[in-house]
């Protein structure tokens, strides 16, 4: 052979440029040949669509692209699986305190990030507490009001050391200092310190457990004269592998599941069909949890069929309470069942009216509104409790 004759080039002799190659062919293959999802149950979020291009011009091929590269990231085959390689390495090799706008703790806790009070939740905190003083005006010696800490308040030790959180126990303490304001505030934070030991959060949410719960709802007892649900009465039930809202932004490798614990009631709840303001006449009665969402990645949702405009469940007690809340309140209400006859329940995500007619309707011995701190400052629907009429 002549010394000056040429050799092919082959793509053999780079062989990482051969495995990049096949790697991204096979994931363009999977790709095609794997049905779009429409939605993320351990993101919690809508996925990108195919989009379809409307304009043959310069800002119509700009949009297209666009939006071609969200949904290429959003339908990419076996997404769940890299978001957690992603985490993975972020968190083992980089040591990252954080994932997703999630502090990572100790003992395996996630929190949330809140290291600065927003200006739209400094008015949103004066809104609603001026929504809840205009109710108990109206409503003299009947209202109570219930902010729940967040985790990081009960367990600092467990935040990131440097994580500069607010300071949200002083702007409770604030808030119980002017309690009167706000017909009777019943400050939790003590009860939840002193069995800070036990099971009170859970790890992957930024919901309190069922035993937290509890806690504060014998506070609300000891504070109303009433007698506590006796837990030892009844049969607990439970359910492993909870992953909750926390991790879905986070995605650690080596997060802890949570437990999910109830109790086995058998008071019936009425959702109703909520078309105007005061009492509704038609509504779905079913029992106080629904079992089929522990089957889905959002299991905290069985409690009270989740966050229904207007639901009433039938207690074992005597009067009447009304309960306006966020979600930490679904598995706090089901504990009022042992002092109660009837416990309405009103979200105002889903309700899009004043109280008055419904509380002319019903004449409530007492109500109850439980937020925790975090939606209370960001709720934007809560003002509807001061508006008279």
């Amino acid at each position: 052979m002549d010394k000056h004759t040429k050799k092919t080039p082959s793509l053999f002799r780079y062989p990482v440029l051969v495995a990049f190659g096949l790697f991204f062919i096979g994931l363009f293959v999977l790709d095609m040949a794997t049905p779009d999802r429409a939605y993320s149950e351990l993101e919690n979020t809508t996925l990108t669509q195919r989009p379809r291009l409307t304009a043959v011009s310069a800002d119509g091929l700009n949009n297209y692209f666009t939006s071609y590269t969200r949904y290429v990231k959003d339908q990419v085959f076996g997404r769940d699986q890299w978001i957690s390689l992603q985490s993975a390495a972020e968190t083992t090799l980089f040591q990252k305190t954080q994932s997703g706008g999630i502090l990572l703790g100790r003992e395996h806790m996630m929190f949330a990030r809140h290291y600065s009070i927003l200006k739209n939740e400094e008015k949103g905190m004066a809104k609603n507490l001026a929504a809840v003083q205009s109710l108990a005006q109206r409503y003299p010696g009947r209202v109570n009001l219930m902010l729940v800490p967040s985790a990081s308040v009960v367990y600092p030790e467990n935040v990131p050391a440097g994580a500069p959180q607010i300071d949200e126990k002083s702007i409770l303490e604030g808030v119980a200092a002017q309690g009167e304001a706000y017909g009777r505030f019943i400050d939790v934070l003590p009860a939840l310190t002193e069995h800070k030991g036990e099971y009170l959060y859970y790890r992957t949410d930024h919901h309190w457990t069922t035993l937290g719960a509890y806690y504060a709802y014998q506070q609300f007892c000891e504070t109303l004269g009433l007698t506590p649900f006796d837990r030892d009465a009844h049969t607990a039930e439970t359910c492993e592998d909870f992953y909750g809202t926390h991790y879905s932004k986070a995605r650690t490798w080596n997060a802890e599941p949570d437990t999910i614990t109830w109790y086995d009631l058998q008071n019936s709840l009425t959702v109703w069909n909520v078309t105007g303001p005061g009492q509704p006449t038609e509504g779905t009665t079913t029992g106080l949890y629904d079992l089929d969402k522990l089957k889905v990645y959002d299991k905290y949702a069985m409690f009270l069929h989740g966050n229904n405009g207007l639901s009433q469940v039938e207690g074992d007690g005597e009067g009447k309470i009304l309960v306006i809340k966020d979600s930490y309140a679904n598995s706090f209400v089901p504990y009022l069942t042992a002092n109660y006859a009837a416990i309405d329940v009103v979200d105002f995500r889903n309700y899009n009216y004043g109280l008055d007619q419904l509380i002319a309707a019903n004449d409530y011995d007492q109500i109850l509104v439980l937020y925790s701190y975090a939606s209370f400052t960001t709720d934007p629907y809560l003002y509807r409790a001061g508006v008279a009429g």
